[in-house]
């Protein structure tokens, strides 16, 4: 079964993969990481890719961050095909069209909070210092940072360094958003506090969020949830809080 949230007609899904394969070479042995799968998230979604290790979820990410090509099979983002294109090309897509969040933060640990958030900016393109800056501030603010803009990252707690780390994601104004388990580094208080600020931006801010865990709870509080194994997808459904609540995606869930 396969479960997507409704969406305007005349919009391309944000993803879409038919039948993808990747293989690598393994010694004398071909390993098979993702085995021919389908794949649709629409705008507006928030995902959960889960699975116990060496299922095919990190590979699956690391398509659909353009880190990686499929060995077979397309991959549409945005209504693009991106499968065949040039690594150029993918480095391209992935400064305008996506947004990371890494589990270990990925912050340069000389430079302050509001430095870190402005770097996407400087890769990109076409910002002036004073409106890397002032676009740089807006993130942290929108992330409750903006008391921290001049703190280094020895100087923020690890909830705090994962929120600049979503701040870095919203800069470039994607619409999605890929989270490689955002909470895995965090204690209880501070993984219940990024997952609020990630529903937050997908219920009031429609960012279309994807996100790799192995944390039940975590997958539970958004709105759907892919389990892999084996490199093959084995469930497709909504999280257990939008079938108990009724919701359609419009409320805001809760994560405790």
């Amino acid at each position: 079964m396969t479960i997507s949230t409704p969406a305007d007609d005349s919009m391309p899904p944000v993803i879409e993969l038919t039948n993808v394969t990747r293989e690598f070479q393994v010694g004398s042995q071909v390993v098979r990481a993702l085995d021919g799968i389908s794949l649709t998230i629409q705008h507006g979604e928030m995902v959960a890719i889960t699975g116990p290790s060496g299922s095919g979820k990190s590979t699956l990410m690391n398509t659909i961050g353009c880190l990686d090509t499929p060995t077979s099979g397309s991959f549409f983002l945005n209504g693009n095909d991106v499968s065949g294109l040039s690594d150029d090309q993918l480095a391209e897509i992935r400064s305008r069209q996506l947004g990371f969040v890494f589990q270990s933060y990925n912050l340069l640990p000389r430079e302050t909070a509001l430095a870190n958030v402005e770097l996407p900016l400087k890769y990109s393109g076409g910002f002036g210092g004073r409106r890397r800056r002032e676009t740089a501030r807006r993130a942290l603010d929108r992330v409750g940072l903006g008391h921290r803009y001049d703190h280094k990252p020895v100087q923020l707690s690890g909830g705090e360094q994962q929120r600049v780390g979503i701040a870095r994601a919203l800069v470039t104004n994607t619409d999605l958003i890929l989270a490689d388990e955002p909470t895995g580094n965090l204690d209880t208080k501070s993984s219940s506090e990024v997952m609020k600020m990630l529903q937050s931006l997908n219920d009031e801010d429609g960012k279309t969020i994807v996100i790799v865990t192995h944390d039940p709870e975590i997958a539970g509080a958004t709105k759907r949830i892919v389990t892999f194994r084996d490199g093959r997808i084995i469930e497709d459904r909504p999280s257990d809080r939008i079938l108990q609540r009724g919701q359609t995606g419009s409320q805001k869930l809760e994560i405790e």
